[in-house]
């Protein structure tokens, strides 16, 4: 070792209490840094005078020694950007520095952060043998359990990311880090495990490791240290690498903790137990909320009933805010938890008396505990009247929360987000007041998703459901809290519009919603936005898969109380912001975790029917426009006519409608396309060859401007500009004489981008993409141009609730003809249901063998589906007695067929021995693609089915027939003479 060369007394000195007081790991770890091991020895006096000492001070590099106190290592983690530290190392001595009475702190930390595409563009790498033959001798020693034909893909990962420690560190070192790292991913993402070390070698310590997959990325090893701290145990030394494997970071830590009870720390011991809750919680609750760092920090409460309190926080904030969004802000929520933390934990003693496993008498205890709990929200009362009326609102709808859970992953060790699973029926007891601006149908069920960056629901209206998982990504504090104030009434709005839409399949609608929170990101941090999705919706899935994978009925895990008690089959499918990755991802756990409906869980798999692909939903969209625009009178296969869209080229449902139009429709004009990147009008119609270019390619922005032609412009939000303090937008018109550009604000970028979809002419309106109710009660008006013309006379809904209830029946009631979601996108669904049918009578090789036959039969029932519908709706629409808007006939024909599939469901749970006789296995039958149907082998395989499914796929095939190819009047009197024969036989 090279301390110095110097042969200075007070340098000896300082050398020599170093080698004896610095743990020998040290000097190995430092063994890359002798001029900051010189320094140390020659200045470590300074430390009685000055705060802390710089070892080194680089680019990618900080060094320091400092004198170990309370708060140092906090005080120097804020003075740096710790999303971009790749090393850490803290090391301390065990003993005081000469002439002082505290420690020596060494704080060491690298800034070398590699990307996903510096690792996944690096090819193969070339480690010396001699350093992995010694690494694999250490992983047969110490870690027999060790998969070796994992050995390569990690260690290169490793080597890419900080090839140095490989280097320099003892083979048994690098062997650990290679272990720990296993060990995670085998746990899905959470590991941790402790060690005790030898009581001579290690002088009482205990070695904690700790891996977390995807960990947040700003103070969050400040967060475990302060975890170590609020439990006594003190580090003494600490290895962190956080590295890239190429899709996202991996935290890999070791820590060398004491108790400062001089107490061992042993694995299953009580203290182990509250550590691996702490730790793990720090995927849940963010360093950033109130309760951190005022009830956290101060030892007020655990981090684990943080969590739970900002979990309750966001309910009641949902779930009152959506009708009342003034009185229940967020901030208003936040106080009444944060000024009066007593209540708050009188709420988080119910809770555990209500799930935490294991004690007896639970029931009794509860009831105990809900009274005071009761009697302590109804008695609040601070004199000032308005906000205690509030505020107990709030503690009242923590209540519903609590008493309504029937079941939640709170006490499961290793989670990544909180999930509970309530009884609607909480809806009914929260009262008109915060509910009146919800469809009046109640759910089957509601399940509330929480986690770290944001917060969700899965609202579902029948036992098994299906519907998409949507994903918002709020950019700003502003989207945020708009996004949060209407989470709810939109998941609501999309679940029950979605079990309108699902009337053809036996699967009643779900919606799954949540909200991401990204405000906190710059522009260039995109990288950290998408770790932060992949967090979010992997944490969110396995807290749906803690509660709804069962054993009988019951939840398997023995950690979940559960009060429901029964299977739930839920699928689910990707929407906004869910990347193929994590689609396949979902799929897998899905299968390792044991839930009923294996691959089936999600669909648009690779073993499965990606909708944007084949273009499903869209196939729906464009039925339904060409058999309206023909009761127009306009034949869209031969006569001119111009589109407007909402959704860009590259958008599933809008691209595919695009394709299609541009395949079938040479005379098509698209007179507006509206996307998040730009918006584009051309009133002789946007260019074909440049659409066909980039539809399911690119965004709108990649459009190129010179092939508008005369009289169109694009507005584009990408590359905007700064001019001083103004926000500048590009807008490019296409002029006589060729482009004009020009620079405009925001305010007249947003003025003009939002009033188009209103004002831009065209026979055909297709929203196929945009947010949730963009035209409402209060703008409907300014769908009309000067003259009292709409400006499109048909609307054929591609997107989900784009335009409000009210907002519909005000333009029908002007002459707009509108078919709407529930009926004109629902083959996307349909597509998703014959997938899961697919996942569940075929193997993986069966179905990828005839995916393509399977695909096309597919197609062929959502052809037929959507052409029965729309020529339904139309057909009754003339009846010479209708009194319905076209949008209320869609909706009464949805209410028929669930109403006649509920009766029917019930009878068939009732009578399950009818569902193979010869007359309903036909029904079963004709419900399938002919693939299933019309091969011999397959189509035995029917009697694999669930119970449950049977049911609802005869319930589903026959109340859509009825329906669909009934006709009252017959149908009625063959009821009468039914009854006639039976009773007067």
């Amino acid at each position: 070792m090279a301390l110095s060369g110097e042969s200075c007394g007070h340098v000896e000195r300082n050398r020599d209490w170093l080698l004896a007081s610095m743990h020998p790991y040290f000097f190995v770890a430092m063994n890359d840094e002798p001029a900051a091991l010189a320094t140390l020895a020659r200045e470590l006096g300074s430390l009685k005078q000055n705060r802390r000492l710089i070892l080194a001070d680089r680019e990618k590099s900080t060094i320091l020694a400092r004198i170990n106190q309370p708060g140092s290592l906090y005080e120097t983690l804020r003075t740096i950007q710790e999303q971009e530290i790749s090393y850490a190392m803290i090391a301390h001595s065990e003993a005081p520095v000469p002439g002082m009475e505290q420690e020596l702190e060494i704080q060491r930390f690298e800034f070398d952060r590699k990307s996903n595409r510096q690792i996944n563009d690096a090819g193969t790498v070339s480690i010396p043998a001699g350093i992995r033959s010694r690494i694999v001798a250490a992983l047969k020693e110490s870690y027999p359990g060790f998969e070796l034909r994992e050995l390569d893909r990690l260690l290169r990962i490793i080597w890419l990311n900080n090839e140095n420690y490989v280097r320099i560190s003892p083979p048994r070192r690098v062997a650990q880090l290679l272990w720990l790292y296993h060990q995670g991913n085998a746990n899905g993402g959470l590991y941790l495990d402790v060690e005790e070390l030898d009581s001579e070698a290690g002088q009482g310590e205990s070695r904690v490791l700790f891996a977390v997959a995807n960990p947040p990325q700003q103070d969050f090893l400040l967060q475990v240290m302060e975890v170590f701290n609020r439990l006594d145990l003190g580090v003494r030394r600490a290895y962190c690498l956080t590295v890239s494997n190429g899709v996202h970071p991996y935290f890999l830590g070791t820590f060398y903790v004491k108790r400062r009870d001089q107490a061992a720390l042993l694995k299953g011991s009580e203290l182990f137990c509250r550590l691996q809750q702490e730790l793990y919680n720090t995927q849940v609750l963010s360093t950033w909320s109130t309760t951190y760092r005022e009830f956290v920090t101060t030892r007020v409460m655990s981090g684990e009933d943080a969590s739970l309190i900002n979990a309750m926080m966001a309910f009641c904030h949902t779930n009152l805010a959506h009708n009342h969004p003034d009185r229940f802000s967020r901030e208003e929520v936040v106080n009444a938890f944060y000024l009066h933390p007593e209540i708050a934990l009188e709420l988080v003693r119910l809770f555990r008396v209500r799930f935490q496993p294991g004690p007896e008498e639970r029931e009794a205890l509860y009831g105990d505990v809900l009274a005071t709990t009761t009697r302590a929200v109804e008695e609040y009362n601070t004199g000032h009247r308005y906000l205690d009326e509030i505020r107990r609102s709030i503690y009242r709808c923590a209540l519903l929360f609590i008493r309504h859970t029937l079941k939640t992953n709170f006490f499961v060790p290793a989670k990544q987000a909180l999930a509970f699973r309530l009884d609607p029926a909480y809806l009914t007891e929260l009262g008109t007041e915060f509910t009146a601006d919800l469809p009046p149908a109640l759910p089957f069920r509601v399940t509330f998703f929480f986690g770290r960056f944001g917060c969700g629901y899965h609202v579902g209206f029948s036992d098994i459901a299906r519907g998409g998982w949507r994903t918002i990504i709020a950019r700003s504090r502003d989207d945020y809290t708009t996004s949060a104030n209407t989470l709810f009434r939109e998941v609501y709005v999309l679940a029950n519009t979605q079990h309108l839409k699902n009337k053809d399949i036996y699967e009643g609608g779900s919606k799954m919603v949540v909200v991401l929170d990204a405000s906190d990101l710059k522009e260039r941090e995109r990288d950290l936005e998408t770790w932060r999705l992949y967090k979010l919706q992997y944490g969110f899935a396995n807290a749906f898969l803690d509660l709804f994978v069962t054993s009988d009925g019951v939840a398997s895990d023995p950690n979940v109380v559960d009060y429901y008690r029964e299977d739930e089959p839920i699928e689910i499918g990707p929407d906004e912001n869910m990347h193929d990755s994590m689609v396949e991802t979902i799929a897998r756990l899905s299968v390792k975790r044991g839930y009923l409906l294996g691959i089936g869980i999600i669909s648009s798999k690779r073993v499965g029917i990606n909708h944007k692909e084949y273009g499903v939903t869209s196939a729906g969209v464009t039925a339904f426009a060409e058999i309206t625009m023909q009761a127009q009178g306009i034949d869209i296969r031969r006569d001119p006519f111009s589109v407007k869209f909402t959704g860009g080229p590259n958008g599933d449902v809008a691209g595919n409608g695009m394709r299609l139009l541009l395949e079938r429709c040479p005379q098509v004009r698209f007179s507006l396309i509206v996307d998040g990147t730009a918006a584009l009008v051309d009133p002789t119609g946007a260019d074909h060859d440049e659409l066909r270019r980039i539809v399911l390619k690119n965004d709108l922005d990649a459009f190129d401007p010179k092939r508008l032609n005369p009289g169109g412009f694009m507005l584009l939000r990408s590359g905007r500009r700064m001019e001083g303090l103004r926000e500048l937008y590009r807008r490019v018109e296409r002029t006589a004489d060729g482009l004009k550009e020009e620079w405009i604000s925001l305010d007249e970028f947003s003025r003009q981008y939002g009033e188009l979809v209103f004002t831009v002419p065209a026979d055909l309106f297709i929203p196929a993409g945009g947010r949730p109710e963009t035209i409402d009660r209060d703008n409907w008006q300014q769908f009309f141009l000067p003259d009292g013309r709409p400006s499109s006379a048909v609307i054929v809904e591609g997107a989900n609730s784009f335009i409000t209830p009210e907002a519909r029946c005000e333009l029908q009631r002007r002459g707009v003809v509108i078919m709407r979601d529930a009926s004109a996108n629902k083959c996307g669904v349909i597509s998703s249901s014959y997938e899961i049918i697919a996942n569940l009578l075929l193997t993986e090789r069966e179905f990828l063998d005839h995916k393509e036959r399977y695909v096309a039969d597919v197609l062929e029932i959502l052809a037929k589906r959507a052409e029965d519908e729309a020529r339904l709706i139309l057909r009754r629409r003339r009846e010479p007695d209708c009194t319905l808007l076209y949008t209320e006939i869609s909706d009464a024909i949805s209410q028929e067929i669930n109403a006649l599939y509920a009766r029917l469901f019930k009878f068939f749970q009732g009578h399950p021995e009818l569902c193979l006789q010869p007359l309903f296995r036909q029904a079963i039958l004709n419900h399938l693609p002919r693939l299933l149907r019309e091969t011999p082998a397959y189509r035995q395989r029917i009697k694999r089915l669930p119970a449950k499914y049977l049911f609802a796929i005869l319930a589903a095939e026959i109340a859509s027939s009825m329906v669909y190819q009934g006709n009252r009047e017959d149908d009625f009197a063959d009821l009468i003479k039914g009854h006639l024969r039976r009773n007067l036989a």
